[in-house]
């Protein structure tokens, strides 16, 4: 099968996807009055949400675009608009796979063939950054939360230590294999079916210290602007306050990375965690339903069509 008739292949299963979940919102049997009720809050939405959604997701994929280009510069210069379509074409290549982790297979195709594997591990440590950043941004905000929420959620004070232990120790060793890129590298060559990649890998002892907290910095930028945009959306549909808000939504991305789902079930994962935290705390659980919809929509779903597109039409080379 050709790549072409493969990249159809997956675009169409995401459509029918698509449009199984219309069909399924629409029918009477199911959910017709959630979907009555999305429906109305939707017409009633104004043209200047729409344009901080599009204006959001342009400025949290850029972001995202930005980073790579600049971890990859060590082996390749390119272009911020080849950055761009290189990380949308990353998300429909993500869409079927665990956590979005199969985004790096779009992305190096826009490299030379002779940087591909390179490219792969440049990639691994914008991953890593952004995985860190939002466990520490989660896990500070799963305490406060607790502190101040857990009583009402009935959270036994031990479960709260035990994740609170969990995540600080996940975060310890996140940190140290970010910041000790050759620590990586080490165990990459002592793993039997990595250890053919252990050139590509030297690339990873090249990025300094400073280097890597600019990385560190823009997740951080690309996970401020993600939870403004969900927020956002809470505040408009549900009326979510905006402090409950900024405090639930990490908390919703720590579960989301810490559980592993695929983009294709990351709206109903994301949806049930929002109604979980949410709900008790008088929002509407249609209109939380609906915040997590678009924002999967606008955020993801969007992009990986858009994604597909390029992969489509662009010139890519197969080999040296």
């Amino acid at each position: 099968m050709s790549r072409r008739t493969l990249l159809l292949v997956r675009w169409g299963i995401f459509l029918a996807a698509c449009a199984f979940l219309y069909v399924r919102l629409a029918a009477h049997q199911s959910t017709n009055a959630l979907w009555g009720e999305w429906r109305c809050a939707i017409a009633a939405m104004h043209w200047q949400v729409w344009a901080a959604l599009l204006l959001f997701m342009l400025l949290n994929w850029g972001i995202e675009a930005a980073k790579w280009r600049w971890l990859v510069a060590h082996m390749q210069r390119m272009g911020i608009a080849r950055a761009f379509a290189a990380t949308l074409a990353g998300t429909t290549i993500g869409l079927f796979t665990p956590n979005r982790t199969g985004e790096f297979i779009g992305r190096v195709l826009f490299l030379e063939p002779e940087h591909r594997w390179q490219g792969s591990f440049a990639t691994l440590l914008g991953s890593i950054a952004q995985f860190v950043v939002t466990i520490v941004v989660g896990g500070i905000a799963f305490i406060v939360w607790w502190k101040v929420e857990g009583a009402s959620y009935g959270i036994a004070p031990w479960w709260a230590i035990a994740g609170s232990t969990l995540i600080a120790v996940v975060v310890a060793g996140a940190l140290v294999l970010f910041y000790s890129p050759h620590l990586l590298r080490e165990i990459i060559a002592r793993v039997p079916l990595l250890r053919r990649f252990d050139r590509a890998a030297l690339v990873l002892e090249g990025y300094s210290t400073s280097e890597l907290s600019a990385v560190l910095g823009m997740s951080a930028a690309r996970y401020a602007v993600f939870t403004v945009q969900y927020v956002l959306l809470l505040v408009v549909f549900a009326g979510v306050p905006w402090g409950f808000g900024m405090l639930a939504v990490p908390v919703i991305y720590l579960v989301m990375t810490l559980v592993p789902t695929m983009m294709l079930t990351d709206l109903g994962v994301r949806g049930s965690i929002a109604v979980a935290l949410l709900v008790p705390a008088n929002g509407s659980s249609a209109m939380v339903l609906l915040a997590a919809f678009l924002l999967w929509a606008v955020n993801l779903a969007l992009p990986a069509m858009t994604g597909g597109l390029i992969l489509l039409v662009a010139r890519i080379r197969a080999r040296p």
